[in-house]
């Protein structure tokens, strides 16, 4: 059977991958088909997380065993095939490509092909540049922070004092609501 998975991401607007891998294929043939896709090396470590369906990460296939002392069982990438842990359309994963600051792609299954078979993992669709593959972390921690106070800012709009910019006393008239000790 063939899986044709989507890849998005979050930081770039236009980005998206389509990538045709048969169900016996391992976590790491598609794991080298993306890199390839998007043009980054294969140095980095990198992992799969098997998701629900609000992303919450659920299983992790390493592409090395790291020796975990969680309870959780160890799937390597180049031992397990997809089939094993993915099965149904809709499926999420995610694809962590840069462990420092948990840079991913977000996959779904979207479709599953019975009766076929693939030898090889194929990109049938690239659309959009990719992300770089690695970010300067005094850059990312710039950007990280610039996005906390654009956020800040955002709840502190003119609605949040009134639109003259200052607090409206009559906010303050029943202070037997307040319970100030």
């Amino acid at each position: 059977m063939v899986y044709r998975f989507k890849l998005v991401s979050d930081e770039a607007a236009n980005f998206c991958r389509e990538i045709e891998i048969d169900s016996d294929s391992t976590f790491l043939q598609l794991r080298n088909t993306i890199l390839e896709s998007v043009g980054y090396t294969k140095d980095d470590m990198n992992s799969f997380f098997i998701c629900d369906d609000d992303w919450q990460r659920n299983c992790e296939v390493t592409l090395i065993d790291m020796g975990s002392s969680s309870d959780c069982d160890i799937w390597l990438m180049d031992e397990t095939p997809v089939g094993e842990l993915v099965e149904d359309e809709g499926q999420k994963m995610m694809f962590i490509f840069d462990y420092l600051t948990e840079r991913a792609f977000f996959m779904e299954l979207k479709e599953t092909i019975p009766g076929r078979s693939l030898s090889e993992p194929v990109c049938t669709l690239k659309k959009g540049n990719a992300p770089k593959q690695s970010v300067d972390i005094d850059e990312f921690d710039r950007q990280i922070d610039a996005l906390a106070m654009k956020q800040a800012a955002d709840v502190l709009d003119e609605d949040f004092y009134n639109n003259e910019g200052g607090y409206n006393p009559e906010d303050l008239e029943n202070l037997e609501d307040f319970d100030i000790s």
